[in-house]
């Protein structure tokens, strides 16, 4: 067991050391990061923590699930049962983080229509497309201010609006903020009288699918709470058995390694399905 420990602390020190080491001048370019890679920063990004990459949150995972599983060894004194708690624990601060990242996409989901109104609003009055963008920062939904303020002053610095719209995309990680810039930028190369009233367009279909969404979550929520808790039951019930010794023995063995490592895979492949079944799809960026 020791070996174990060393191990696993041996390499959450290398991904620590991985995550800060910086690439030389000369290197070649970095490869554009996969589909999955991708998901996750902009889930990170959603919750309010763009400050963390994905390299730390792996990191966080390992030593949570390392914390736990120690814990848990101290307490039952079973290395197999310690690991399938270790394990559990580990896939914790990708749940936060999705957690989150969904509170937060429906959060600034009903407050998209507000901001196209008040885009709109200000290229009616006649202000350019950055100042347009701009006075989000001031008359725009709480939640979504930060990002147009530094988006203000992204442009003031450097006056390129282009570029600043990108580190809007990338600030705002969003597919609607996606259309909007994207429109706004076809605006600016080419020109055209159309833009307000694709915004109106935009405005009234956003409130029309925020609606939607939320009385079908409202009836499907169950279906998901369902999954949770019957992912949960067996597990809550194996930590109030591993206060026994004696029903810890029968899992410190190779067929109980088997069973609880069947169970696992078991509530994992439930979970994922019930979930799919139950829970509305999210809205892809397909214009990053």
């Amino acid at each position: 067991m020791g070996a174990l420990v060393g191990l696993a602390a041996g390499a959450g020190l290398f991904c620590v050391w991985w995550s800060c080491w910086v690439p030389t001048a000369g290197a070649a370019a970095p490869r554009r990061p996969s589909r999955r890679a991708a998901a996750l920063r902009d889930e990170l990004v959603q919750a309010d923590m763009a400050g963390v990459g994905p390299g730390a949150l792996v990191v966080a995972a390992a030593v949570v699930g390392l914390v736990v599983a120690t814990a848990v060894l101290l307490v039952a004194g079973s290395p197999v049962v310690a690991t399938a708690f270790g394990l559990i624990a580990a896939a914790g601060p990708r749940a936060v983080v999705r957690s989150r990242a969904r509170a937060r996409r429906t959060s600034t989901r009903e407050q998209w229509p507000e901001a196209v109104d008040h885009l709109t609003s200000g290229i009616r009055a006649g202000l350019s497309l950055p100042e347009a963008l701009a006075q989000l920062s001031v008359r725009g939904p709480v939640e979504l201010r930060p990002a147009f303020a530094a988006f203000a002053e992204d442009h003031r610095a450097t006056g390129r609006f282009g570029d600043c719209l990108d580190r809007l995309k990338e600030a705002l990680a969003d597919p609607v903020a996606d259309r909007i810039v994207e429109s706004l930028r076809l605006t600016r190369e080419v020109g055209g009288s159309d833009l307000g009233r694709l915004l109106r367009t935009l405005s009234t279909f956003l409130r029309e699918d925020a609606r939607t969404r939320s009385e079908l979550e409202a009836r499907q929520s169950w279906t998901v709470n369902g999954a949770r808790l019957a992912v949960a039951a067996p597990w809550v019930v194996l930590a109030l058995l591993a206060t026994r010794p004696e029903a810890v023995d029968a899992y410190d063995s190779a067929a109980g390694a088997v069973v609880l490592a069947c169970g696992g895979a078991a509530s994992v492949v439930a979970y994922r399905l019930m979930v799919r079944l139950g829970r509305l799809p999210d809205e892809e960026r397909v214009l990053r």
